[in-house]
């Protein structure tokens, strides 16, 4: 329990539980400045139930808050602002994450699972930097889900079905080098998709060509069905190698083409309900405030819709998930709300389960990158590159560190993943290996230095945990403290709100406190304090290793 809710659960009491603790919780405020408390109640939305002025009833509630760790209760402008008794408040603290470790701020297990569908790139495209953002947001989510309690299903909806595939076909019959490919399956297979499309826009007769390939593969054509299986496993392969650089695993890779024989069910399940209208010779379902959402074409082809339907279907009845999430662009956000309405009409009520989590673009000089126009920039190139100057950076500063390779490893990829993460989803991101580069200030290597000088200070200062007996507290600390109580609360509210960058800010903000808590105390003093204030920096290690975990970073012992 949080000391928020052991004081909404005070307050709660003292107003005769007129208010839940639950309801006091969501209005409870930190001050701006510590000289105004801890934790403020305002009590302005009490006064029209009450009939009294806020500053009234501040003063009567006031009179009743009392507790082990509150010291002074002030009544201010019709707040009740609280200070809390520091070193108590310290103790139990320090006592609870020592105990508890990086368990310290999860839930117990619920029972519940929560499906997460995300990266899914396209077979035969190399993997991008407009993967990256997908990979890493429902990575993240995954992992605060299971601190919160639920078993996260991660699945991996590959792109591995559609036209695009015909037209991959035709250019390799036509230009394809089977060794090329084979020494370097999705670089080869990329100038070729590239240069169909080059070739398309003055010959008009090999988009026939594409479409007559695809036909093929969906007719099942041996020689098409050979082409396409080589075209995923190879892909496969080189997506693998970046989903293990990235530390990203999946429990499904079921894409598209899993889901083929599963929409013929679903359109005849809408025409059993009477849900399907004739609109141009297509068919849709017609819902109210947004346009129709599409099922079949005029030649009775099914679409993304139908397919995605049928996904949500199965995942239900194979997972039964509380939550089903979908990390998907912001440019996708239409679909989705068809999708889940279509769901809903159905009588499917899991619709009200599923949840499009969108996000904005990578941008490269302004644009959204394109496959198709050769305007890609390689994931793979990336995480190269911030290994190469992470490694650079390790040779200047820490030559003789051991594992260079390692940790060069774990910090370049780290830069990566916290650039995208710390920013908040919905913005989008010009693209710039100089900002993920630069270890210092709002970045991941900021964070992992941080933690790694800590663990030089508990090594100099031969800190063992039975020296966890906290009975003093420097006052510089006592930010420290706060912030790290509060990680319950900010892993919850990553979770509602579906937010890795709520955890990244927390994280900048928790090494920031202990960076200017270090420059202004003598740590390695030889005295009583020394040991005290260890048991604080070991504290804040434990919280930093596990806010860059559950953002899926690794955290190296030595930098």
């Amino acid at each position: 329990m949080t000391v928020k809710t052991k004081f909404a659960e005070i307050i709660s009491i003292a107003l005769e539980e007129s208010y839940s603790a639950r309801e006091i919780e969501s209005l409870l405020e930190t001050p701006k400045h510590s000289e105004l408390g801890d934790l403020a109640f305002p009590c302005f939305t009490l006064a029209k139930k009450f009939k009294k002025s806020p500053a009234l009833i501040a003063k009567e509630v006031a009179e009743k808050i009392h507790g082990d760790f509150i010291k002074e209760v002030r009544v201010e402008n019709g707040y009740i602002n609280v200070f809390f008794n520091q070193l108590q408040f310290a103790k139990e603290v320090m006592r609870k994450v020592i105990t508890e470790k990086d368990q310290y701020g999860a839930k117990p297990k619920n029972g519940q699972t929560v499906v997460l569908d995300f990266s899914s790139p396209n077979i035969a495209k190399p993997f991008s930097m407009g993967h990256l953002r997908s990979t890493v947001i429902g990575n993240a989510l995954a992992n605060i889900s299971e601190k919160q309690g639920y078993d996260a299903i991660r699945i991996n909806h590959l792109g591995d079905w559609g036209t695009q595939f015909g037209k991959l076909i035709v250019a390799y019959r036509l230009w394809g080098n089977k060794a090329a490919i084979e020494q370097n399956p999705i670089e080869e297979l990329l100038k070729i998709y590239v240069r169909f499309h080059d070739e398309a826009e003055h010959n008009e007769a090999l988009n026939e060509q594409a479409r007559h390939a695809f036909k093929e593969l969906e007719e099942g054509n041996p020689g098409a069905m050979d082409l396409w299986e080589w075209f995923r496993s190879a892909s496969l392969k080189e997506f693998e190698q970046i989903y293990h650089m990235l530390g990203v695993s999946f429990d499904s890779f079921h894409g598209e083409a899993f889901y083929n024989h599963k929409m013929q069910p679903v359109v005849d399940e809408l025409t059993q309900n009477g849900l399907l209208k004739e609109s141009d010779g297509a068919m849709v379902v017609q819902l109210e405030n947004m346009p129709p959402c599409l099922i079949t074409k005029k030649d009775g082809a099914t679409l993304y819709a139908t397919r995605d339907l049928a996904a949500a279907i199965y995942r239900h009845k194979v997972y039964q998930p509380a939550k089903l999430l979908y990390i998907v662009g912001n440019e996708q956000s239409l679909h989705f709300k068809q999708l889940f309405a279509v769901l809903k009409k159905m009588g499917y009520e899991f619709a009200d389960n599923c949840e499009h989590i969108p996000f904005g673009m990578m941008l490269k000089d302004g644009k959204k990158m394109s496959t198709r126009k050769g305007k890609v920039v390689l994931l793979a190139d990336v995480l190269k590159e911030t290994i190469k100057a992470a490694k650079k950076n390790i040779e200047e500063k820490n030559p003789d560190l051991p594992n260079k390779e390692t940790v060069a490893n774990e910090v370049g990829i780290g830069a990566v993943i916290f650039n995208d993460l710390k920013n908040d989803r919905m913005n989008d991101i010009e693209f710039s290996i100089e900002k993920m580069v630069t270890f210092e200030g709002e970045t991941g290597p900021y964070i992992q230095y941080t933690n790694a000088r800590i663990q030089t200070l508990l090594t100099k200062g031969k800190f063992t945990l039975s020296d966890g007996n906290l009975n003093y507290l420097d006052e510089e600390a006592w930010e420290i403290i706060k912030l790290i109580e509060s990680f319950q609360t900010v892993i919850e509210t990553a979770f509602t709100q579906s937010s890795p960058a709520i955890i990244a800010k927390y994280s900048l903000s928790l090494a920031r406190s202990f960076n200017k808590y270090y420059a202004n105390t003598k740590f390695l003093t030889n005295d009583s304090l020394e040991k005290k204030r260890l048991i604080v920096a070991y504290a804040v290690s434990i919280i930093l290793e596990e806010s860059l975990r559950l953002l899926g970073i690794k955290a190296p012992k030595e930098m």
